[in-house]
């Protein structure tokens, strides 16, 4: 583990993922974490966990990402204690909208909720989402079609800002990075010491567009869609042949 990307959803999360994957480290972002490690962070959320989860989950990779590690960057830290640590930051009210913006996309997204509901990876996404959401930003959905809820602004906001000068207290200030996305490829790859890539510096998730991303772009959400239309094509041939039964029956009525 070479950098804990310690910000919180909705800093800029993807954008730094894309980022440096861009710079050549292997990151785990969200759909990450869940697909390699759901059982080991929803017991780490509930139980908590040990320095040894850390390492044997993270040896290999170079960068985290988003929910849940960003809750958990001090224990990941003591398991890597040379990692670089980078705090995505931006304005307390921007980020509040942002996150209501998301979390009322994803609450309204079709794909999503078929996802959820028609798929055992998809329904194994909803209770991992559900478990990390729930305990650290008072999502009450239960069920994939329920409407999503967060705590209030001001409690948010709240945890928010001392998520971020609690993390600026902890950390040497030679092992961290304080970063705002806009500034680009510049102070990121002189933090890293890397050298600044020629093509433009990433933008991902604009205006809550993640999903529509990973359908593009991740093999994870890939194979995930995938299995749905897998779902539905056998729900639709199951349906047909009790349709076709019935219907048999009644004209030999």
């Amino acid at each position: 583990m070479k950098v804990i990307a310690a910000g919180y959803p909705k800093t800029g999360t993807k954008t730094m993922c894309q980022a440096l994957r861009i710079l050549g480290y292997t990151t785990y972002d969200w759909i990450e974490h869940f697909w390699y490690h759901a059982n080991d962070w929803d017991r780490i959320i509930n139980h908590g966990g040990t320095i040894a989860d850390f390492i044997k989950m993270y040896s290999e990779i170079d960068a985290v990402t988003d929910s849940p590690c960003c809750y958990f960057w001090e224990d990941i830290l003591q398991a890597f204690p040379d990692a670089k640590v980078i705090l995505t930051i931006r304005n307390e009210d921007d980020w509040y909208q942002s996150l209501s913006r998301q979390t009322n996309s994803l609450s309204n997204s079709l794909f999503l909720k078929s996802l959820h509901t028609l798929t055992y990876s998809g329904w194994r996404a909803f209770r991992h989402r559900k478990n990390d959401q729930g305990t650290f930003r008072g999502d009450k959905c239960r069920w994939p079609w329920q409407k999503v809820t967060i705590f209030n602004e001001a409690i948010m906001k709240r945890m928010y800002i001392q998520h971020n000068l609690y993390l600026q207290q902890k950390i040497p200030k030679d092992q961290l990075l304080i970063f705002d996305v806009s500034e680009g490829w510049e102070p990121l790859c002189e933090f890293l010491g890397v050298e600044t890539p020629t093509r433009p510096f990433p933008h991902k998730n604009k205006r809550a567009s993640v999903i529509e991303e990973y359908r593009t772009e991740n093999p994870i959400m890939k194979r995930m869609e995938l299995e749905l239309y897998i779902s539905v094509f056998l729900i639709f041939g199951i349906v047909s042949v009790i349709f076709c039964c019935l219907l048999q029956r009644w004209l030999e009525i």
